[in-house]
């Protein structure tokens, strides 16, 4: 297996901000400055949201962590069993409080006031110090994100050109009764989904304020639409008996394949396939139990893909300017 050697932009904040807060401390004369690199590495994350979710938890575990230490140290004695004692309860009241991510940051808090041995107004001063240096200088480096946008965009064009290729092959199912795809397709773009969707909902926690989450949503609706297509699919290989809707269909298919790309909207196909299930309805009733289970089928195929763009015709669509295809920049897409 070969292994790949990567030096991401989180790696690149991680080592700057500590090094940074390291010589920050330092430079103020704290005492045990190196906690506040360790702080910034364990305040350092992913996306802004978990980054301050991070900090807050730290920052109120060692506020927690100096009160019971000024409780159980000074009235009670400087002694390792007592450290113990203290852990019985802190650990518990920080998980209360929810914060019990920082309980391995506060507990260094707690020993360098354990081995200070005493609780006084420089002592505290001096953790204040390492904390607000250490957490500030993390939230300072996590303001920048870099923009997943262009991935995201990417895993949309994927995903279409997937869909495409499995109702080419719906299509060309129905007007042959070949089946001869290997549906792999089908594997592929439910793995593109579940990819675009973590990807598009770390884009939505490094929104500080919460704004619209309109790329999630995209990957939402393929999630329901492609949930239909693997429904429909065995029902489609299921029929063998020919009767001229399935051209008819076929010919849908194919219009509704060649329309899954930024700049068609869904109302257009519903209209389509709401004539169309007139038309059927218009139609001499079936003279044999075989077409008649083949119209059954194909109908039911036919309601499927209707809640297909039901599910896409209430998306105001994405601002894809940087698309690749040469569309319009509204993005509606069936």
């Amino acid at each position: 297996m070969k292994l790949k050697f990567r030096i991401g932009y989180r790696t690149i904040k991680t080592a700057v901000g500590t090094a940074l807060s390291i010589s920050l401390a330092q430079a103020l004369g704290l005492e045990s400055y190196v906690s506040a690199g360790i702080l910034t590495i364990l305040c350092i994350q992913v996306t802004r949201k978990k980054s301050l979710r991070a900090s807050w938890d730290r920052f109120l575990a060692c506020i927690l962590a100096m009160l019971f230490a000024f409780v159980f140290f000074e009235h009670i004695a400087y002694q390792p069993l007592v450290i113990g004692f203290l852990l019985l309860f802190f650990i518990p009241t920080a998980v209360l409080f929810k914060a019990q991510d920082g309980i391995v940051s506060s507990s260094v808090i707690l020993l360098h006031i354990f081995s200070a041995g005493k609780f006084t107004t420089e002592v505290i001063l001096n953790e204040l110090g390492i904390i607000t240096i250490g957490i500030g200088v993390a939230l300072v480096m996590n303001l920048y994100m870099p923009s997943i946008k262009p991935k995201l965009d990417v895993y949309q064009e994927q995903i279409e050109e997937k869909f495409k290729v499995i109702f080419l092959e719906i299509a060309r199912y129905l007007r042959t009764n070949e089946l001869d795809w290997d549906g792999k397709e089908i594997t592929e773009a439910a793995k593109l989904i579940e990819e675009a969707k973590i990807l598009a909902f770390q884009q939505v926690e490094n929104q500080i304020v919460k704004m619209e989450e309109i790329y999630y949503q995209y990957f939402r609706i393929r999630e329901k639409q492609f949930e239909i297509i693997e429904r429909v699919l065995p029902t489609i290989t299921e029929i063998q008996h020919m009767v001229m809707q399935r051209d008819i269909i076929a010919d849908f298919i194919d219009e509704l394949a060649s329309g899954i790309n930024p700049g068609n909207s869904a109302y257009v196909y519903l209209e389509k396939l709401m004539a169309m299930k007139q038309d059927f309805q218009n139609m001499e009733m079936p003279k044999t139990r075989e077409e008649f289970e083949a119209r059954s089928a194909l109908l039911h195929f036919v309601n499927e893909m209707e809640r297909y763009l039901i599910i896409k015709s209430s998306f105001k669509g994405l601002n894809n300017k940087n698309s690749r295809k040469k569309h319009a920049p509204e993005v509606e897409i069936s």
